[in-house]
């Protein structure tokens, strides 16, 4: 009767301890809709060869409360550029995956101030991600803002 107990013990234990263990690395987790840390936009992140994109596919307000028309790029340096609607512009660009559930080397577009950064994302949990921009190439000097997946 013994070996019978320590055998359940030992399977309760072995099952518990394998639900409990990391989830293997998917380089894909990222892809979905993410909702901005201030509810503002929603940014749809996919893949591209073995690179990662995201694109402004939805906004709180759309149009320019003046005129009603799609608001447009304008903060944009290039001069040419401003005339293009945000809905539907990609804002994160060449993200690589990196392992444990981290991709970097990309960048992102911020269309308030028209300026573009380097980029990191963290998957904090299947639900939300930390997205860090940042400026010549040094980490420290940048934001991380928390984004929310939308479901």
């Amino acid at each position: 009767m013994n070996a019978f107990r320590f055998t359940i013990l030992s399977l309760v234990v072995f099952i518990t301890m394998t639900s409990m263990a990391p989830k293997a690395d998917d380089p894909d987790a990222l892809m979905g809709k993410w909702l901005s840390s201030k509810k503002r936009n929603q940014v749809q992140i996919y893949r591209q060869g073995n690179k990662y994109y995201g694109k402004l596919v939805w906004m709180l307000e759309p149009n320019e409360p003046a005129t009603n028309k799609p608001k447009m790029d304008k903060e944009n340096p290039d001069e040419k550029l401003r005339s293009r609607p945000l809905m539907g512009l990609v804002l994160l660009t060449n993200l690589t995956y990196k392992g444990n559930n981290v991709w970097s080397d990309g960048e992102i577009y911020n269309p308030e101030d028209g300026k573009t950064y380097n980029c990191e994302v963290s998957l904090k949990d299947p639900n939300s991600i930390d997205l860090r921009g940042y400026m010549m190439g040094i980490s420290f000097l940048g934001k991380t803002k928390t984004w929310t997946r939308v479901k």
